[in-house]
């Protein structure tokens, strides 16, 4: 057994402090999240990796009803503005319903246990989480 901990996406980094990046083009100064050969905005081909806040501030969401079998439900799904960046993610502790959630609602990068494997290997998701 190993005990460790995989992020689900290339741009979650768990160490040391849990929190994302965005690859932001050198030319125009766009963002995107994973890997990527050119930009989509301005075809350049360099970029630099940039930190995100790992705080944000909830932009639009939607309470999901229905899903594929095995996905609980409700749940939100949000675009939540990172210093900018606008990050898909869903909403975690808090109750799915329109009187919890509020768009300009501020919000914080949590991680979220996707499972674990026979050997040991918990893989990690992330949602966001109202600030108290």
């Amino acid at each position: 057994m190993t005990d460790a901990r995989i992020p689900v996406v290339d741009y979650l980094h768990l160490e040391p402090e849990p929190r994302l990046s965005a690859l932001q083009c050198d030319s125009c100064g766009a963002q995107f999240f994973g890997r990527r050969n050119a930009c989509a905005s301005c075809f350049g081909a360099a970029f630099t990796s940039r930190e995100l806040p790992s705080d944000g501030v909830v932009q639009t969401y939607t309470i999901v009803c229905t899903a594929e079998p095995g996905i609980t439900v409700p749940f939100i799904a949000a675009a939540v503005d990172c210093g900018g960046v606008l990050v898909a993610g869903n909403l975690v502790c808090v109750e799915p319903d329109p009187a919890s959630i509020s768009t300009g609602m501020r919000v914080r990068l949590a991680l979220t246990s996707l499972g674990v494997d026979d050997r040991g290997v918990e893989a990690v998701g992330f949602g966001f989480e109202p600030v108290k």
